[in-house]
């Protein structure tokens, strides 16, 4: 995918590189595909199967029915629409508990929720990153109408046992809904929603080598049921996600989700190497601390070195072509809340950077990295 030899892209957290591949499914998709699905005619028909066939694919791959997979723009709509559209449809309480180290897009709408009078608590991750999800059983109740714990973290990599969550959620209490942002979890581990206990479970296609502007929330059937969506509009998508559906795009994701999906170990192989390698040239800097649990997944790494502000090592790396993050992107630039939330000290904080692999990335990519790495934390001290 990469057309420049000497660019580095190590932040495929934040977003990564279309496949050409999928770029040219979606380009026949728009000149085949021309017809509105919900359009009557035979265009109109040939639309719809395709988008019902990618719809099946796309299901399969997170281990649902095809009618519980829902076409979305992006994983922060999915997760705006499944919290607010299930906690309004909630009726025999107002306790919500979330992990305190959720992506915005599920963050803010509990605090949208919290301010309309519903009673929220964040439970915080552990000093070493990872969130012990007894914490929040211990916190569900008769009262309790929504849990929701992100299953990969976006600026860690820590894994939240969100299965062993939802079951124990529905011992407790069989009605309470449990909603999952899975967006960095997709085609990182293997997902099977059926029968697990899940209510609502988001993908997003840019993080899969698809395009920005697609992604996927799955919503059980026994959710839907009394579903209230947060905004009103046409028939498409069961009424449930109203506007005329991005066909092309959505094809474009269900080619990514097919040519990922047979391999998950072999990829996850590769970028284990890579990390560790990553690792192994860190451990060089006596400054430098790892913030990703050692059990997070390999494709993102985080660590602080305790010496350069972020946004001056990024600049300085970003010189040579070698791209890495010190958040989440969606932060614009923010300190990290998920560090913040486990306890990290300001100049860990300040200091910390983000690397994140795909298949595509190599041990030269690595090799850049600590090269230019070295040579920033001997020059760039003090500025």
């Amino acid at each position: 995918m990469r057309t420049d030899p000497s660019l580095h892209y190590l932040d495929n957290a934040a977003t990564t590189m279309v496949d050409p591949a999928v770029a040219e499914v979606i380009h026949d998709a728009m000149l085949r595909h021309w017809a509105n699905p919900s359009s009557l005619y035979p265009p109109g028909a040939e639309s719809e199967a395709a988008l019902n066939h990618a719809r099946a694919a796309l299901a399969r791959t997170i281990g649902c029915k095809s009618r519980e997979f829902y076409f979305t723009s992006c994983g922060s709509e999915g997760n705006n629409l499944a919290l607010l559209g299930g906690a309004r449809s909630r009726t025999f309480g107002k306790k919500i508990l979330c992990s305190g180290f959720e992506h915005p897009s599920v963050r803010r709408p509990l605090e949208a929720l919290a301010g309309s009078g519903w009673q929220v608590e964040f439970v915080p991750p552990a000093a070493d990153g990872s969130l012990d999800v007894d914490r929040l059983l211990e916190r569900v109740d008769r009262a309790t109408i929504l849990v929701a714990c992100m299953m990969v973290n976006n600026e860690t990599g820590a894994r939240c046992d969100v299965e062993k969550l939802a079951r124990e959620t529905k011992a407790l209490n069989s009605r309470t809904m449990v909603h999952v942002d899975g967006v960095q979890a997709w085609m990182r581990l293997p997902v099977r929603l059926e029968g697990s206990g899940i209510d609502s479970f988001t993908v997003s296609g840019h993080k899969i080598h698809a395009p920005k502007g697609v992604g996927g929330l799955y919503l059980s059937d026994r959710l839907v049921q009394s579903f209230q969506p947060p905004y009103l509009g046409g028939e498409q998508e069961r009424g449930l996600r109203p506007g005329t559906e991005n066909l092309p795009y959505a094809l474009g994701l269900e080619a990514a989700a097919r040519k990922l999906a047979p391999d998950l170990a072999g990829r996850a192989s590769h970028i284990r190497a890579l990390n560790q390698r990553l690792r192994a040239g860190l451990a060089a800097f006596p400054t430098v601390e790892i913030n990703s649990p050692a059990d997070a997944v390999p494709e993102i790494l985080n660590f602080s070195e305790n010496k350069v502000k972020s946004e001056t090592m990024l600049a300085w790396l970003a010189e040579a072509k070698i791209y890495v993050s010190s958040a989440s992107a969606c932060g614009r630039g923010e300190p990290s809340h998920t560090l913040e939330a486990m306890g990290r000290p300001a100049k860990a904080v300040d200091t910390a950077i983000r690397v994140s692999f795909c298949a595509g990335n190599t041990e030269e990519d690595v090799d850049a990295f600590l090269e230019r790495f070295e040579a920033g934390m001997k020059q760039l001290q003090g500025i």
